[in-house]
């Protein structure tokens, strides 16, 4: 008979951990020790988020793949008891129209279907000469200029940022602009009015640029979103909040993963040498999913609510309780990938949660992919003598956000 930790002792209890967790700064790409903990000995517990509600926290990969295509789950974040990420999300919820990624089918079905088609594996194939271009480009400006470089600045955010402003139709000028609006309004650190503020600039931002792309059409996804308004498909607002989410989405994790992944192979130096002597496409492809496996640097995890009770793992998850899935853990569950921990660039690791799972599955997942086999394929051939200019204890990694990544990363050659 299954149990709910509902009501118990043990909730009430300080043992019940604060989520999101500190990471060991000696094992900086490590899921932090106490979520590594819950995986092996009680996958499905509770943990306590900041508004100090203790919603559910699913840990193994098959338990997480099981409840995120579970209909009974929703991702209705206006549902009494929805573990919102922060203060700034919870109020930001309540003003946010329809999107991918606050509506359940059959609404959601619809809306994704109208903004899939930049993102397939084709469209994102396509993509990757200009994607190659860019990042030749920047490898030679970065080549040309002083040492050390840092690789934040030189490579992570610019290349990502062209790509998703040239994809969108948004001037890559205002570059500035989006970035420091999208970290605040994502920031923990954020409060309810900075983060409702920034994500207003945000939205008047993209409803001007969709605007002028209504009278003015270019071949860019904005453009097929005021296309799509014209013909009566979807809302003014909903094409700006989309265009939103995209822009965020679109530039966040790929920056983070840049340079992250560079450093683990720069602390993993055989692996290094695999990316650096191949030309292979399939060992290539290989390589990014097990960087995407090890690193998984979304680390605030994936919100949900039940709709009715459900009985996973020996608990019982009562309707309107919040659930959070931890999605490191899943990809550094040893069931799944044995020895998490080995960086192991020859890993089958597609089945990693990096991009999550289910029908909210990461929109971008295809463009990312290709930027990174990209960037990774392309950074250490042409600089084979890569290094760090600074120690490893001197890196600062940073947590505000929804991805984790580096303020810095001084590099040389």
């Amino acid at each position: 008979m299954a149990d709910t930790l509902a009501g118990t002792a043990g909730e009430a209890a300080s043992s019940v951990p604060e989520y999101p967790m500190p990471r060991d700064a000696r094992c900086p790409f490590n899921p932090p020790a106490t979520v590594r903990q819950l995986t092996a000995d009680e996958p499905v517990s509770k943990v306590r988020i900041w508004d100090g509600s203790t919603p559910w926290f699913i840990t193994r990969h098959a338990d997480q793949r099981t409840l995120l295509t579970d209909p009974r789950i929703s991702i209705d974040e206006n549902r009494p008891g929805f573990p919102h990420m922060t203060r700034g999300r919870a109020e930001a919820a309540k003003v946010t129209p329809p999107l991918i990624t606050n509506t359940d089918a059959p609404e959601h079905t619809r809306l994704r279907r109208m903004v899939n088609g930049p993102f397939t594996v084709k469209r994102a194939e396509a993509l990757r000469p200009a994607i190659q271009k860019i990042t030749d480009d920047l490898i030679d400006a970065m080549l040309a200029g002083p040492k050390p470089v840092d690789l934040v600045t030189a490579l992570g955010l610019p290349l990502p940022t062209l790509v998703i402003s040239e994809l969108l139709g948004v001037p890559y000028e205002d570059n500035e602009f989006f970035h420091h609006q999208s970290t605040v309004a994502l920031s923990h650190e954020s409060s309810g009015q900075q983060a409702q503020e920034a994500a207003g600039a945000l939205f008047g931002y993209l409803d001007g640029l969709i605007e002028q792309k209504t009278a003015n059409p270019a071949d860019d996804m904005l453009s097929e979103l005021a296309a799509r308004i014209k013909a009566g498909e979807m809302t003014r607002a909903e094409a700006a909040t989309m265009g939103v989410a995209v822009l965020i989405a679109g530039h966040e994790t790929s920056a983070s993963m840049i340079p992250l992944g560079t450093l683990a192979l720069l602390q993993n130096p055989g692996q290094f040498a695999v990316l650096r002597d191949t030309d292979d496409p399939k060992v290539i492809a290989a390589a990014v999913d097990e960087l995407l496996r090890y690193l998984t640097i979304v680390h605030t995890g994936v919100r949900r609510i039940a709709l009715e009770d459900i009985e996973i793992g020996g608990q019982v998850i009562r309707a309107g309780d919040g659930i959070i899935f931890d999605i490191s853990a899943a990809s550094w569950d040893p069931s799944m990938f044995p020895e998490p921990e080995r960086l192991d660039l020859s890993r089958a690791a597609r089945q990693h949660q990096a991009f999550g799972y289910g029908p909210h599955q990461c929109l971008g997942q295809n463009l990312a992919r290709v930027e990174l086999q990209v960037v990774y394929s392309t950074l250490y051939r042409r600089v084979p003598t890569l290094r760090l200019a600074t120690s490893f204890d001197e890196i600062e990694f940073a947590f505000e956000g929804i991805a984790y990544s580096l303020r810095s990363l001084p590099v040389t050659w």
